[in-house]
């Protein structure tokens, strides 16, 4: 399939909303004429789809005590979006990162992805991935959980709640997402479906690839059975400009050209440097083949009204493919940091103390090719029952276990040199332009500088048992209590082996092994060929455990007890329906820490062993104040244990032309506790409207932040032998280290709104609109070289906004969704930068369907269609470019068929 052209992708949408004209003028006709009803009779309408889905999941969120919004799925294959991710963001105060064009973690209600747990049917869970982009993290070691490693088609329903209640489990101050999967009852008998669709994305040469789902289920009177089956393949591009970072930096007076002002070379050779100046301008690449497969298995047992047994089974598996280009002024004679080579400056422009435009003579360009094969594996098993032993003794169990193995058995990478080009950048431009001189397409211009080789192990295991009593002390009260046993254990390595090729000579290779970026990109450049390069090499490239890196092999092991009591009401007080729980949970966590730390002389093994535990109360009130209006008010306090690598009893160390980073874990931290607060009105206009608006408050304390500081690297205790060639221990290391800190605050503001256009004349009547809005506010201070910092909480989006409008009729519907996240930091900063961060984002997606018959459904579907760019940056007060992408635009057409 050739390149979906700006002019092909105008022609299909405008003949997609021809079609969907045309069949909104068919409706219009159908409905100029309807048959006259008796005018006694209210005529009944009947709605399925879409529509019918937000209704169920507004009636779900109007019974529940507690704060809570559902998504709730009518059918497989019919999730309201094709990511998790993408499907959650829709819920207010819910936000997402992004990553290859797909939604991958959440931030809820100004709360990064730490802390927000998951449960799947019922016990909690976690399972990581990978970016292919360093700016993001590369590998994923956390317990924010990686929602692209799921087919939004394997559940039926998503649960995010926002307040705690005593018989919830404990852990995440930002809230509960519930994942749970189809079940046989679900359905009254047989069901089979089977959905196909085709997809492609603009920057991925249009690429066509499957997405495949199929459902069976059956029930043989007190037995049901259910399977399902997802399977994708997605080809993504994401490509655009990025920089290592920004830096302060010194020339020297020879390296200054005569068209640099006297003024601007003053400062640039000034003894101390005062001037930012970005590291590495660089022209990026990444794509990645993703292959996405999942099933489900689910038995329920039923014999009579007093037995009810499940069993729960899913396997996912994610695999990624990627291959990642980049060009950089990182040679010998680099753009990194201070200039002091061959390189020199010919003009600058500076703008405060960033120095925004510069060109150059004598600079060495570095080229990099990187292969890189990762699988993330995610299984889970889960046994639950309950049994009603008198009519008012209610008891229930469930037993479980999870397992997520993420690998990564292949990363590859070689770069190339190219030296003495001119270049020149300008980081004015939304989109930072870099030129070059020729030569940048010629393989005989380039020599192999430098090989990498990496492995990646990362194993969550959960193992999970609780069991509930329910006693109906009355009609009005019920009271519970239960006990609950929960194992976690995380354990990961990372090995990697870098050769330098060009020293003390260059390793020849052979133009045939050097090829030019085969897909889309900011400007072509040659590339070595990695399999081709490793073969003649013969570096290894299965690394052993002398490769480990220090810091990284740690295992953390937390075994928690926790018990809770609560007492349930429904009942009526002068006239109103009050519905309420309130009681008090027990936990206790056991933290081992497993590691090794860095002596000075070798890697020693640690294991550090910390215990903590706490009561927490929780209020959840709902009042019927009259039919339409519901009022809910709730108290609780939470926890969120520390990340996975505060608790490290390791160290790990990154090194890079410019200086590095080295971080080291905080076995003993405590975790984070939050005093939560908050209320909310709901109005509930019959099954047309809904509009509510709440407020919230979390006092959040012990609040777990970063100290950083930039000391020399002699100082950090790290032996020598970890530097780059040519750098010695007066080289400057920014170092991280987590510690408790007095804590921070976080208030917001939700309103959300609902309405089907009922009233308005046909055709316009099956119009409808969802939409909500978020804000929210927090800060907590960050040590940053010694100084106390005051920054917005990492991943908190001060103004969030969704809204979906939809057209649905019995034969057709349609809808555009609209997603706003407002800036947010996600560190600290470093190289003398406060704070790094993501610009806002504005994403627009539109899905259509056409029931061609009654059991067969058309669809066409498309995901970002402004092809909104991912822009990152450092620094609060300058906001200085570090990352401008695009990940294109994704178009699917597809089918379902119900047997």
């Amino acid at each position: 399939m050739r390149r979906l052209t700006k002019s092909t992708w105008m022609t299909t949408t405008m003949l997609a909303t021809g079609l969907l004209a045309l069949a909104a003028a068919q409706a219009h006709a159908a409905d100029a004429t309807p048959a006259p009803a008796p005018a006694d009779e209210v005529e009944a309408v009947v709605v399925t789809g879409f529509r019918d889905s937000l209704m169920h999941a507004r009636d779900l969120k109007r019974k529940a005590v507690g704060a809570s919004d559902v998504i709730v799925s009518e059918d497989i294959a019919a999730f309201p979006d094709l990511n998790l991710a993408e499907s959650l963001q829709r819920i207010p105060g819910v936000t997402i990162s992004r990553d290859s064009g797909e939604g991958r973690q959440i931030t809820l209600r100004g709360l990064g992805p730490d802390f927000t747990r998951t449960q799947l049917n019922g016990m909690e869970v976690l399972g990581n991935t990978a970016s292919g982009m360093d700016n993001r993290g590369g590998v994923s070691r956390s317990r924010s959980f990686d929602y692209s490693l799921f087919a939004s088609e394997l559940f039926s329903r998503v649960t995010v709640q926002k307040s705690l209640a005593a018989e919830q489990d404990e852990g995440g101050i930002g809230g509960t997402v519930q994942l749970t999967t189809a079940k046989p009852f679900d359905y009254p008998g047989f069901k089979a479906v089977l959905s196909a669709k085709a997809q492609s994305n603009s920057n991925a040469d249009d690429r066509v690839t499957p997405r495949v789902v199929g459902l069976i289920s059956n029930r043989w009177g007190d037995f049901g059975a259910l399977l399902s089956v997802a399977y994708g393949v997605n080809d993504s591009n994401e490509f655009g400009y990025r920089s290592f970072n920004w830096g302060k930096i010194r020339a020297n007076p020879g390296n200054i050209g005569p068209g640099v002002s006297a003024a601007d070379a003053a400062r640039l050779t000034a003894a101390t440097a005062t001037v930012f100046a970005p590291q590495a301008d660089t022209y990026s690449t990444w794509y990645d083949r993703r292959k996405r497969l999942g099933t489900t298995l689910s038995l329920q047992y039923e014999p009579g009204d007093k037995l009810k047994l499940g069993f729960d089974a899913l396997y996912s598996q994610l695999e990624n493919s990627r291959q990642n280009f980049a060009l950089a002024t990182s040679g010998i004679n680099s753009l990194t940091g201070n200039i002091t080579g061959t390189q020199v400056m010919q003009t600058a422009v500076i703008q405060g103390d960033s120095l925004v435009a510069s060109s150059y003579t004598g600079v060495d360009l570095r080229s990099e090719f990187n292969r890189e094969e990762d699988k993330t594996k995610f299984y889970q098993t889960a046994l639950n029952g309950s049994y009603q032993v008198t009519d008012k003794l209610l008891v229930k169990g469930l037993i479980g276990y999870s397992k997520s193995e993420y690998t990564l058995p292949v990363f590859d990478k070689v770069f190339l040199e190219s030296k003495n080009h001119a270049f020149s950048f300008d980081d004015r431009p939304t989109m930072p332009v870099n030129t070059y001189d020729a030569g940048l397409t010629d393989p005989s211009k380039w020599d192999l500088m430098r090989m990498d080789t990496q492995e990646n192990e990362i194993s969550s295991e959960y193992t999970n048992a609780k069991f509930d009593v329910a006693f109906a002390a009355s009609e009005t009260s019920t009271l519970k209590g239960g006990v609950e046993y929960k194992k976690f254990v995380n354990s990961g390595v990372q090995r990697s082996n870098k050769v330098f090729r060009n020293v003390p000579a260059n390793t020849v290779i052979p133009n045939s092994m050097k090829l030019t970026v085969p897909f889309e990109s900011l400007g072509g450049y040659i590339v070595g060929d990695v399999d081709q390069v490793y073969a003649l090499i013969g570096q290894v490239r299965d690394l052993g455990a002398s490769f480990t890196t220090p810091g990284t092999n740690f295992t953390v092991t937390e075994e928690t007890q926790a018990a809770y009591l609560q007492y349930d009401l429904d009942t009526t007080l002068l006239g109103k329906g009050v519905r309420a729980n309130a009681g008090l949970r027990y936990y206790s966590t056991d933290l081992t820490s497993d590691g090794s730390l860095n002596t000075g002389t070798s890697l020693q093994p640690v294991s550090i062993k910390h215990k903590y535990d706490g009561l927490l109360p929780a209020v959840n009130v709902a009042i019927d104040m009259s039919d339409t209006l519901v009022a809910r008010f709730s108290a609780n306090r939470d926890i969120s244990r520390p990340a996975l690598g505060d608790l490290a009893a390791a160290g790990s160390l990154t090194t890079a032309p410019f200086g590095g980073t080295i971080s080291t874990g905080n076995p003993n931290l405590t975790p984070f506790t939050s005093d939560s607060f908050e209320g909310s009105l709901e109005f509930y206009d019959g099954r047309v409207g809904f509009f509510s608006v709440g407020v919230f408050y979390k006092k959040l304390k012990s609040f777990i932040t970063a100290q950083t500081s930039i000391v020399p690297y002699s100082q950090t205790g790290f032996p020598l032998s970890f530097l780059l060639p040519g750098q010695d221990g007066s080289i400057l290391y920014n170092v991280n280290r987590p510690v408790n800190g007095p804590g921070a605050d976080i208030q917001g503001v939700e309103i959300a709104a609902q309405r089907d256009f009922d009233f308005l004349p046909a055709p316009f009547n099956h119009l409808g609109v969802v939409a909500n809005g978020t804000y929210a506010d927090g800060s907590s201070p960050v040590l940053i070289n010694g100084t106390s910092v005051t920054l917005p909480l990492f991943n908190l989006s001060k103004y969030t906004a969704n809204a979906t409008l939809y057209y649905e009729t019995d034969r057709w519907g349609m809808r555009i969704s609209s997603a706003y996240r407002d800036k947010y930091l996600t560190g600290s900063g470093g190289n003398g930068n406060i704070g790094d961060g993501v610009k806002a984002t504005h994403n627009l997606d539109f899905a259509a369907h056409y029931n061609l018959m009654p059991r067969l459904k058309l669809t066409l579907e498309g995901v970002n269609l402004t092809d909104e760019h991912t822009i990152q940056y450092t620094d609060v007060t300058a906001q200085r470019t570090t990352v401008n992408t695009s990940s294109g635009r994704t178009i699917l057409v597809g089918a379902t068929y119900e047997f």
